[in-house]
C-alpha cells in the first residue's frame, strides 16, 4: 500500500483505502512463495479473507517475495497475523527487505 501520510498503527487497512488515504498496489507486483502447502498458496494470503492463510511448507526462512515490474515506492506495508486463531503457524519475527534485484536486498527498519 503507498500512503501520502504516515498512517496509525492498528488503522484498518480497508477503511483506508475507501477514505482515499492509502492505495493498494499489490495486484500490480508479482508474488512468490519460498514454499506452500496446495491451497494454502499466494492466492489464500492475497484473498482479503481472515479466514484463508498462506502455509509454508518447507525449511525455514518462509518467504513471500513481492517483485514489482518497474520501481514502485511503498510507505506502508499492512501484514495481518492472527495469533489467537493459530499461534504455531504466527510468525515471532518479520524481516522486510527492499532492493532493486534479488541480490541487492538491505533489510529495512519498519
Amino acid at each position: 500500500m503507498t500512503t501520502p501520510n504516515k498512517t496509525p498503527p492498528g488503522a484498518d487497512p480497508k477503511q483506508l483505502e475507501r477514505t482515499g488515504t492509502v492505495r493498494e498496489i499489490g495486484s500490480q507486483a508479482v508474488w512468490s512463495l519460498s514454499s506452500c502447502k496446495p491451497g494454502f498458496g499466494v492466492d489464500q494470503l492475497r484473498d482479503d479473507n481472515l479466514e484463508t492463510y498462506w502455509q509454508s511448507d518447507g525449511s525455514q526462512p518462509h518467504l513471500v517475495n513481492i517483485q514489482f515490474r518497474r520501481k514502485t515506492t511503498v510507505k506502508t506495508l499492512c501484514i495481518y497475523a492472527d495469533y489467537k486463531s493459530d499461534e504455531s503457524y504466527t510468525p515471532s519475527k518479520i524481516s522486510v527487505r527492499v532492493g532493486n534485484n534479488f541480490h541487492n536486498l538491505q533489510e529495512i527498519r519498519i
